[in-house]
């Protein structure tokens, strides 16, 4: 049976196989979505994520129930195959993040203190059994940038200077090791929060993409979403937020202050090499024209004393990105094979 076929079969067995079926989103993964319209105006998702692929939708099952049974607003489950990796979920709407700021800028404070909240609720919950997102594996991630970008900016990586870097950069991060307390959602963004003004308090902000969560810092997820890789966050934003944060979880603010440097870092060191792994070996040119602003974010993050070191060992080996240096990396689209 075709993926066609299969993707039918399953819809026909949660029962929208009258639905009319539009294309809804795609996203940095092998999954997509579509929009099914029922013949009375009802809606649903479709996630389809093919195994074969690599895309796995029982961790999404487990942490929508957590979420869910949370008081946050993770889409309802309607039906499931999880050998296939199918999922008929809630339709939770397109009022995304992003777009509302962009159609009313008015909103964007209101907006911001509510996923600000959510992750408040979060945090006072007991996680779930999850992978710890420490040094061993947010050291190697960050070293990202050398693998791809670099290799695609300046032609080769730095193999001393990546090592360099590993070691230098464990030895910033390690201390954060033993706060990875919290279920992180990873990929905390604008444009994978939906806006649900109907709903009260932190249930107002739909939730999607939390499939990778791991067990990381407190800051991971505040980070993610005021250093947005996607459209830029004023700095008043970003400051009332950050104190926001803070009076409703009491903390050294030096602590804070150099924690969410050093996870920003290690967030946006991440990104620029998978932004330029998306473009060289999977064909996805456009995460190149986002660079220029995950490459503000490291530069304003490695002002934090503790990654000094670091800050002049990239200055001296990562090219920045320059037309030149990115119109080099644009060509190299992909030209690197699939493992």
């Amino acid at each position: 049976m075709s993926r066609q076929e299969a993707k039918r079969a399953f819809i026909e067995q949660a029962g929208w196989g009258s639905a009319e079926i539009r294309f809804l989103a795609g996203d940095a993964s092998n999954r997509r979505y579509d929009r099914l319209t029922g013949t009375d105006g009802s809606t649903a998702v479709l996630m389809d994520a093919p195994p074969e692929k690599g895309e796995d939708v029982r961790p999404f099952l487990r942490i929508a129930t957590f979420l869910r049974e949370n008081g946050l607003s993770a889409p309802c489950i309607h039906a499931a195959d999880e050998a296939q990796g199918f999922l008929m979920i809630e339709d939770l709407g397109d009022r995304v993040f992003a777009r509302e700021i962009t159609q009313n800028p008015g909103c964007e404070n209101t907006l911001y203190e509510a996923a600000t909240d959510v992750l408040t609720r979060l945090h006072r919950c007991q996680p779930p059994a999850l992978e710890p997102y420490t040094s061993p594996v947010t050291v190697p991630l960050a070293a990202l940038a050398f693998e791809w970008y670099q290799s695609g900016a300046a032609g080769e990586t730095d193999i001393g200077a990546k090592a360099e870097f590993a070691e230098s950069f464990a030895a910033a991060i390690q201390p954060f090791d033993d706060h990875a307390t919290v279920l992180v959602q990873r990929d905390y963004h604008a444009e994978n929060l939906l806006w649900l003004p109907e709903r009260d308090g932190p249930a107002r902000v739909g939730l999607l993409d939390f499939q990778d969560a791991m067990l990381g810092h407190p800051v991971y997820d505040l980070v993610s979403i005021l250093q947005d890789a996607r459209r830029d966050v004023s700095p008043d934003i970003e400051a009332r937020m950050k104190a926001r944060f803070l009076r409703q979880n009491p903390q050294d603010r030096d602590a804070f202050d150099a924690a969410y440097a050093v996870m920003g870092a290690q967030r946006n060191l991440r990104i620029l090499g998978v932004f330029a792994r998306l473009c060289m070996r999977d064909g996805k040119a456009h995460y190149v024209d986002l660079i220029p602003r995950v490459w503000s974010h490291i530069q304003t993050n490695l002002a934090q004393p503790s990654l000094r070191d670091i800050k002049g060992l990239l200055t001296k080996v990562m090219p920045a990105p320059t037309p030149e240096n990115l119109a080099r990396l644009r060509s190299k689209c992909a030209t690197v094979p699939k493992p």
